[in-house]
């Protein structure tokens, strides 16, 4: 029997969600037993949930749910954010390349005074985040630096890296050109300006708070980080990134956003000699190709939520949840903690984004959830999650840069930023605010 209608759904029923548990038992599994959360190629992970999926519904012949599958893949949301990725990563990778990440490390360090050192590695390591829109790169660019101030300030290595891995996930949460918010906005079906503004209002007292927690119980007397003089040309290496996120709050196409940033950022480069033409393209293109794990993450999560969605193990589920959600506070809670604890099992924020999305799309419709709020608490709930996780990028990219001794429980006993976070989330949640995000 062929599937002929693919947008209906079956009755609910748990059995359709077999695959979600292959998926668990499968990455989860090998990962513990390996030890490494980064051995298991992720697209494989789904690979074989996906062939778990199709094996249901024996009914339906074999033909008829690939082309489900299919379908799913090409949904117009799924193939929009993928066509976002790729853009993204051409124009983070041609930014980098003509020498922005180091430009903009080199000014916002200078800003530095010495006795303030430990919060302005966070306020550095939030703009930067911010600019660049990764945590892990962010992590990457500021550990060493880091490492080195904490030799001057006599305090434990885990204060500083704790603030830069803190800052790279306020930028990581908020960034225009993030994977996150990329994965959120899309799932949701809302501009990223107005994720932005909902979003604001909750990252930036977690923010304020954790600057006023090192100003008050880490700062030192010590002598700031070397860095050489800023010149006109480490502005106009910035400018790109500053373009993209003013034009962003603008609301500014993205697609379009991210194409004039590429060129931006190509012009400039070629203007400084960074690169000719050819490596602005090579540039260019080996940014588009850095995406192909996440691009084949977001089409195999695509084509097996539809799948299990038509079986209806989404209706099962969604049927689980409402039995413990009262309103649209519940509805609000209930999305965070789907997508945390999805982010638990995956240790990749983005992951986690784009598997819960479409649920917590649905649980937002049925409790009268603002697309904005929705995505703002996906992107927050996982980039708090993230930024936790002993096991994550994130903290195990500061240990590994550090050069040091220390170990991942070092950095998360002074990771104040998400457990700050998390309080002003849950709080905004309890009482509604913002109101203006609240509700459609």
């Amino acid at each position: 029997m062929d599937i002929e209608d693919f947008s209906q759904d079956r009755e609910p029923r748990a059995k359709a969600l077999i695959p979600f548990g292959v998926f668990l038992v499968f990455y989860l599994g090998l990962s513990i037993a390996s030890g490494d959360f980064y051995k298991v190629p992720m697209p494989v992970a789904f690979l074989v949930a996906s062939a778990t999926a199709l094996v249901l519904n024996r009914r339906a012949s074999l033909k008829s749910k690939i082309e489900l599958f299919a379908h799913g893949m090409g949904n117009v949301d799924i193939m929009t954010m993928c066509l976002i990725f790729i853009l993204a990563g051409a124009f983070a990778s041609t930014a980098k390349a003509m020498g922005a990440v180091d430009a903009t490390v080199n000014l916002a360090l200078t800003f530095i005074p010495p006795n303030l050192l430990v919060g302005g590695l966070f306020l550095v390591a939030c703009f930067i985040s911010l600019s660049i829109g990764t945590s892990v790169g962010t992590v990457v660019a500021l550990a060493p630096i880091a490492a080195g101030v904490t030799q001057n300030l006599g305090i434990p290595i885990g204060v500083c890296l704790g603030a830069v891995v803190g800052g790279a996930m306020f930028g990581d949460n908020l960034s225009m050109i993030s994977d996150t918010t990329i994965a959120a906005t899309r799932t949701q079906q809302v501009e990223m300006n107005r994720k932005f503004y909902a979003n604001i209002k909750i990252v930036i007292p977690a923010a304020i708070l954790t600057i006023l927690l090192y100003l008050i119980f880490a700062t030192h007397a010590g002598t700031a980080p070397q860095v050489r003089p800023i010149t006109f040309i480490d502005c106009c290496k910035v400018a790109p990134y500053l373009a993209v996120l003013v034009l962003a709050l603008f609301g500014v196409n993205v697609m379009a956003l991210l194409m004039f940033g590429s060129v931006l950022a190509g012009t400039v480069g070629l203007l400084n000699g960074s690169f000719d033409f050819f490596g602005f393209l090579k540039g260019a293109g080996d940014g588009a190709l850095s995406m192909s794990e996440t691009l084949i993450v977001a089409l195999l999560a695509g084509g097996l939520l539809k799948v299990i969605r038509y079986n209806g193990g989404i209706g099962y589920l969604l049927g689980l949840i409402e039995r413990h959600i009262r309103g649209r506070r519940g509805g609000e809670f209930g999305i965070a903690l789907l997508v945390s604890a999805v982010n638990v099992f995956t240790a990749n924020n983005t992951v986690a984004i784009v598997i819960a999305g479409p649920i917590a799309r649905d649980i937002s419709e049925r409790y009268g959830i603002a697309p904005a709020r929705s995505a703002s608490i996906l992107d927050t709930s996982s980039c708090i999650v993230q930024g936790i996780l002993p096991y994550g990028a994130q903290v195990l990219a500061a240990v590994g840069l550090a050069g040091a001794a220390v170990s991942a429980f070092d950095v998360l006993a002074f990771l104040w930023y998400p457990y700050v976070l998390a309080f002003f989330l849950i709080l905004a949640i309890a009482l509604g605010f913002p109101r203006s995000a609240s509700r459609p």
